[in-house]
């Protein structure tokens, strides 16, 4: 079902005003996306209930479509068609839990587009506000990221970031999470999504958040649209079985 909401124009770029939803850490609020990144989907995009909402909103320049190549050919298999979401979400965590991340893509009726995974050495420096302030005191003992971009294959994509910080102990984890999970609060920052996607303008904005404890570790998975139209209830489906994603 497309998210509430409506497009504008301003300053030359399309915004979508949402008008409530989601389940991240910032509820609410305005995505911006250049227009040049907004393109044509295929007529085949709203199909399927729990699918990617309504075709892309307006055609747009190469640069978009040439960084989520493969995402316009019309081949994504839906693993469970004509089921709700809730199966849907529910069935594809299990898949993601087995590490098998293609099938659990499929079942929301996804493939997977590009993908990156880095281990880093500094938390602190990998992070801002006050999430930094809480590494400053107390130091990750590991830190793992991941970017992927997912897509319909009809033009409507999907950005994915996935965090993992590891601690001493499991309290420390779960104090980090109380952190991070405030709006406002900083971040640890997802890798660089025009570097590693080619996609310029695109943001990770808090609005589809979801975290999970992993022993000593917190891993914390964030989603937003990249390309087209990508609907609420798969936004947060998507970050859920994330946190069932490698990182390495």
């Amino acid at each position: 079902m497309p998210e509430n909401g409506h497009w504008i124009t301003k300053d030359g770029r399309r915004i979508f005003i949402r008008d409530g939803g989601g389940s991240g850490k910032g509820r609410g609020g305005i995505v911006a996306l250049a227009a040049a990144l907004v393109i044509a989907g295929g007529a085949g995009g709203a199909a399927g209930i729990g699918a990617l909402g309504g075709a892309a909103a307006e055609a747009g320049a190469g640069s978009a479509a040439e960084a989520v190549a493969g995402n316009t050919a019309g081949d994504v298999v839906d693993l469970l068609p004509r089921r709700s979401m809730k199966t849907r979400r529910t069935s594809a965590r299990e898949s993601a839990k087995r590490g098998k991340t293609d099938e659990a893509l499929g079942k929301l009726k996804l493939k997977r587009l590009k993908h990156k995974a880095e281990r880093e050495l500094d938390c602190v420096a990998s992070s801002t506000g006050k999430v930094r302030e809480f590494l400053a005191r107390t130091p990750c003992t590991s830190l793992d990221r991941m970017l992927m971009a997912v897509g319909d294959g009809h033009g409507n994509a999907a950005v994915v970031s996935v965090v993992r910080v590891g601690f001493r102990s499991a309290k420390q984890a779960e104090a980090f999470e109380k952190v991070e999970r405030v709006q406002g609060s900083g971040d640890v920052r997802p890798l660089e999504i025009a570097a590693v996607l080619g996609l310029t303008g695109v943001h990770i904005t808090g609005h589809h958040y979801q975290a999970r404890p992993d022993k000593n570790a917190m891993i914390i998975a964030e989603t937003d649209t990249a390309t087209g139209h990508v609907d609420n209830a798969t936004l947060d489906a998507l970050a859920d079985i994330a946190t069932y994603f490698p990182v390495t």
